[in-house]
């Protein structure tokens, strides 16, 4: 969320706070109003829309958590952070169970404000951003748009439909690039947690220092640079799913953390010692068996017994040949239209390397294969020629020699049409259906008006 465009209320009975505040983060680009009891917060409140409401906890006779309660039923509800002093301590702590995005304990540092306030303003920013892609997303990951039609693929869908209602723990088996981020996606978006959030968190990314702070939180003073109190993703996915992806990169302490909250459902900052309760479902994913790291002490029993309620394998893109034209014209049309490129096919010539090719990458490969070969086409169609060498010389497609001269369009159009041509054994009527044009048209392009 832009400075400018960030109206913030700050609350306290104090004016020498009020006033430095208001001046500083005035100076922050901040619109910044100001009131001196909770009452006249609550007035305020009513007149105006405020993005960010920092209130101090002990007031008059309307104190803080009353401001916070009074805010929490305004729509759009502002985001609130609790100023207290070592004694309110309790209460800052039940704000926080109250809906408060943070506390801040008196004397501050206007560095600690400051910091504070741009984060609860971006976490702000991504969760409106979360609500207006929601249903783009509940959409783009209805099952019906999950790309694959073969066996394989059907047992996939028909366990992820009978996950739909439940609340247990997935394990999803696959190579790199064969799409286990989307098979998480889906299984959120088709549950009844579909309008919370889906945080996704690639376990092999961090070290695992941060790692513990990321998914758990941290308190204020919890090591160097903790200048305050952070939600970690468990909070933040607090109702709906976490995606942890790579899973068996896990350290075995914090497999033993994720083990607790499994069994618990419960959570406990870095150096905190209150618990705390979420209500998140687990989907883990990683690219190798866990069953071996088990027998070789690297990764927990228990833990595993817990994660491996229902598994799901995703199959290798080569074994699902099928699936490759299905997937080939699916990111045809995505690019094109992000490109804004006027690509309509890809030809018999092309389709037939891309189904023949081994694809260790999986989908994923396919994927960036088919971007590249749009932005760099100067064709209506995607040819072999548009294809990556690699690929071209490993698949028998390479049988299909590239031209020694550049084409210009209309030779490239009939070059394409006598392809299909040759496909259909001369068939015009069948070629002018594949090509989705009319006998005329077909003519002209073969100089046959």
């Amino acid at each position: 969320m832009d400075k400018t465009s960030a109206h913030l209320l700050v609350v306290d009975d104090d004016p020498v706070t009020i006033n430095l505040l208001k001046e500083v983060l005035s100076k922050e680009g901040y619109d910044v109003k100001t009131a001196l009891s909770g009452e006249e917060a609550i007035v305020c409140g009513m007149d105006n829309l405020f993005d960010l409401v920092i209130t101090d906890v002990r007031m008059g006779d309307k104190d803080g958590m009353d401001v916070l309660r009074s805010f929490k039923k305004i729509a759009p509800e502002p985001t609130v952070i609790m100023v207290t002093a070592f004694g309110s301590i309790e209460t800052a702590i039940e704000a926080i169970r109250e809906g408060a995005f943070d506390y801040i304990s008196k004397p501050f540092k206007l560095d600690e404000i400051k910091f504070t306030i741009r984060r609860a303003l971006e976490q702000r920013r991504l969760l409106q951003e979360n609500k207006f892609y929601r249903q783009e997303l509940l959409d783009k990951y209805q099952l019906k748009n999950v790309i694959g039609r073969t066996p394989q693929m059907f047992e996939v869908y028909k366990t992820i439909a009978r996950l739909a209602d439940t609340k247990s723990t997935v394990l999803l088996y696959g190579e790199r690039g064969t799409g286990k981020e989307l098979i998480a996606r889906s299984i959120h978006y088709n549950s009844l947690r579909n309008n919370q959030p889906f945080i996704p968190v690639d376990c092999a990314s961090f070290a695992e220092s941060l790692m513990e702070s990321e998914i758990f939180g941290h308190v204020r003073g919890a090591f160097t640079g903790a200048f305050s109190t952070k939600r970690g993703l468990f909070e933040e996915a607090d109702g709906g799913t976490l995606f942890l992806d790579e899973v068996s990169n896990l350290s075995l302490s914090m497999q033993t953390k994720l083990l607790r909250f499994l069994q618990e459902h419960e959570i406990k900052r870095v150096g905190g010692m209150e618990t705390i309760k979420v209500d998140v479902r687990v989907i883990a994913a990683a690219n190798q068996l866990l069953e071996p790291l088990v027998k070789e002490g690297k990764f927990r029993e228990d833990l595993f017994d817990r994660l491996n309620v229902v598994s799901i394998t995703l199959p290798l893109l080569r074994e699902r040949k099928e699936d490759i034209p299905l997937l080939a014209t699916h990111f045809l049309q995505k690019f094109s239209e992000e490109n804004h490129k006027n690509i309509s096919h890809i030809s018999p010539e092309a389709l037939e390397i891309l189904t023949e090719y081994s694809w260790p990458g999986n989908v994923r490969e396919l994927e960036h294969t088919i971007e590249r070969a749009v932005i760099l086409s100067i064709h209506p169609i995607i040819l072999p020629e548009d294809l990556p060498k690699k690929i071209f010389e490993e698949t028998k497609g390479a049988e299909f020699l590239l031209p020694e001269k550049s084409l210009s369009l209309r030779e490239v159009e009939k070059r394409y049409v006598l392809k299909v041509l040759e496909k259909t054994k001369g068939n015009k009527r069948k070629a002018s259906e594949i090509l989705g044009i009319d006998r005329t048209t077909l003519y002209r392009i073969l100089g046959k008006e």
